[in-house]
């Protein structure tokens, strides 16, 4: 049954604990291994149906591009659906954009959970992933629902179970071009792959070294932009460990040990950041809001 409208839906960024760069296929796509983690830095977006079949975006934050991932997401699923009703989609933008916590990624994933219910589709959450890869490499595991160990070019989700964890996450201003880290010839593309059984024994070193301790796009990403450079020793000043996730620019440091996450933080330890630079402290979520959106 369609519904009128769906308001407060959450679309939550995400970390890459680690990234590894392990092949590249012959049509030039990378063959990667991670471990994705949903947080609780979140967009927040507002469904409501229409009846002409038109699909509209309203920006009630910072405008965003006109074809970004939540219209195409609409469009994509109208389009494969047949159905004849459109949306109003309104979108509150939190997560900040080139920063590698996929928050246009995840505004698609809600996009399509939530519309799915609007529209009256029904259709399993088998179908939704489907359409995933056809809108960004990251899409399938905000549908998918849960921390997961993820390979191949990001289609390929192994669903885990991870402690509670707590990060200081900090973005500079700069944006950081995957498409330039991933042609860079310095990029290592034969790191050795892991399984996930062997992830899972060692979870205890995790931000710690090796095998499981490092983004294979960091250096690369640290030569191309300064800013990343100075937000990794920002944090190793802090808090000893640093980290970037995805393809930059945003940075983190877990700041728990492996159990449950601190009570409290003292102090705001973010003021010390300069004008244009933003940060924040961040759980770790057990699974995504709208994991069972969808069969």
């Amino acid at each position: 049954m369609a519904l009128k409208a769906l308001y407060e839906v959450p679309a939550p960024a995400k970390l890459n604990l680690f990234l590894h760069v392990v092949g590249r296929r012959d049509d030039g796509y990378h063959l990667l291994q991670s471990v994705f983690v949903p947080i609780d830095w979140a967009d927040t977006l507002h469904f409501e149906r229409r009846d002409d079949g038109q699909l509209r975006r309203h920006d009630l934050g910072p405008a965003l591009p006109p074809d970004d991932l939540a219209l195409r997401a609409a469009t994509l699923l109208q389009r494969e659906s047949g159905t004849s009703h459109g949306a109003d989609i309104s979108v509150l933008k939190r997560v900040p954009w080139g920063a590698g916590l996929g928050g246009g990624s995840s505004d698609a994933a809600t996009t399509l959970l939530a519309l799915n219910r609007v529209w009256g589709l029904g259709w399993p959450k088998s179908r939704l992933l489907a359409l995933a890869p056809r809108l960004g490499a990251d899409v399938a595991f905000f549908v998918g629902g849960t921390p997961a160990f993820v390979e191949g070019t990001g289609e390929r989700l192994t669903p885990i179970a991870l402690p509670p964890m707590t990060f200081a996450v900090v973005k500079p201003p700069a944006l950081v071009s995957t498409p330039a880290i991933f042609a860079s010839p310095e990029l290592v593309r034969d790191t050795e792959p892991v399984i996930v059984e062997g992830f899972l024994a060692d979870a205890v070193r995790l931000l710690d070294g090796d095998p499981f301790g490092r983004n294979d796009l960091q250096p690369v990403a640290q030569a191309q932009c300064e800013q990343v450079g100075q937000a990794l020793a920002w944090l190793r000043a802090r808090f000893g460990t640093a980290r970037m996730t995805g393809s930059g620019s945003a940075v983190f440091a877990r700041i728990d040990g492996i159990g449950p996450p601190a009570a409290t933080v003292t102090g705001n330890v973010f003021d010390t950041l300069s004008a244009g630079w933003v940060g924040r402290w961040c759980r770790s979520l057990p699974e995504h809001p709208l994991r069972d959106w969808a069969g």
